[in-house]
């Protein structure tokens, strides 16, 4: 087992601060694969696979053959519901629903069990953050008709496998892999981890080739996952779960990562409006202190949080980025002209989620039986 920090890479936590300083040594040390050519092979490759937000991989060759065959396939997503959904997750959702798109059987897990654990909420609350985080997605593009959606806390066989599990993992080695902590959150990685196995139970066809599409910093869940998969491999006929990685965006102030802890780092996809383009205007940028040197030596796009937004979620088309890239460096567009333009994007984009998502309410209720 790898440990969660290591000097030249970063620090790795799923419950806490993740740091990368190197995305192309985190690959080394943590045995990611780089996605390079793999994702050629993709029928179809939507922006976040061609801009290479999406960096790396674990066997997620195993997909591709999955999609090129028409080969049956699932997805594993899911979510904590510890609060609304900010703008980070809508990625997380994307990948999901694309790999459905491609074929695959989605599984998306309410993860009450963990939201209890880490953040002490009752399952009674969960359910109702969940009705309204299962809206997003939903709204985003997910086809419940072709998904198995689940609370933790509800799923037993989700639960038998944890303990099955428990019995061949040591505390020295949960301890490796996360850190010290409380024995709730270790038992809430073994529950992940029968989350992510799930699909492969005869109950549902299993075994299959299940993708586990995350940040980077949920990789300590996968490599548990995929160590518990291989030992019991004999026993349930597990295929190693694959997983694809993508990067994690800066907060809009300017923070390796969007954080709760500073409102001004982020935004939610239930936010006011007026909230959110007040926070867009006083986002960090890459622009210069002053106009004259930004027409004079040109902006940083690529250090500016409000690029991040249009290349991670926000334009689409390449020769756009492109172009707006350009302006930014050759400072033919200053900071205040780019966010109004954003402002302008987001806040149409938010307008028009709230509206779908608040018609989609009471399916996501009666899904979840929360009815």
């Amino acid at each position: 087992m790898i440990s969660l920090k290591k000097p030249s890479a970063g620090i790795i936590d799923p419950w806490g601060s993740t740091e990368i300083e190197s995305y192309e040594r985190l690959l080394e040390e943590f045995g990611i694969q780089p996605l390079n050519g793999v994702a050629d092979k993709l029928p179809h490759k939507p922006s976040f696979i061609r801009r290479k937000i999406i960096f790396g991989h674990r066997d997620f060759e195993r997909i591709v053959n999955a999609i090129n065959n028409k080969q049956s396939f699932v997805v594993m997503s899911g979510i904590k519901p510890s609060g609304p959904l900010h703008i980070g997750h809508i990625l997380t959702l994307r990948e999901m629903v694309f790999f459905q798109e491609m074929g695959g059987t989605v599984f998306y897990c309410v993860a009450d069990i963990e939201a209890y654990e880490d953040n002490g909420i009752s399952f009674e609350e969960s359910g109702e953050i969940a009705v309204d985080n299962l809206a997003d997605a939903l709204a985003l593009g997910l086809d419940p008709t072709r998904a198995y959606i689940y609370r933790q806390s509800k799923e037993n066989d989700v639960k038998d496998l944890a303990f099955i599990f428990a019995r061949s993992v040591t505390l020295s080695t949960i301890e490796a892999i996360y850190g010290v902590r409380h024995m709730g959150l270790y038992m809430s990685a073994l529950v992940q981890a029968g989350d992510i196995l799930l699909p492969q139970l005869k109950r549902f066809g299993g075994p299959k080739p299940t993708l586990v599409p995350v940040g980077i910093d949920q990789d300590p869940h996968i490599r548990l996952c995929r160590d518990l998969a291989h030992k019991f491999r004999e026993k349930f006929g597990f295929i190693l779960p694959s997983a694809t990685y993508h990067k994690i965006i800066r907060g809009l102030d300017g923070s390796p990562k969007m954080s709760k802890r500073n409102p001004m780092s982020y935004f939610t996809l239930a936010e006011d409006v007026e909230s959110v383009a007040y926070k867009l205007r006083n986002a960090f940028t890459g622009g210069r202190p002053t106009a004259k040197e930004q027409k004079e030596l040109g902006g940083e796009p690529e250090k500016c949080p409000i690029f991040d937004l249009y290349k991670f979620f926000f334009i689409e088309d390449d020769e756009k980025l492109l172009e707006i890239y350009m302006k930014c460096k050759n400072g033919e567009i200053l900071c205040g002209e780019d966010k109004a333009f954003a402002i302008e994007v987001v806040t149409s984009f938010i307008k028009e989620h709230q509206r779908k998502k608040q018609s989609l309410i009471d399916k996501s209720r009666a899904i979840l039986s929360l009815d």
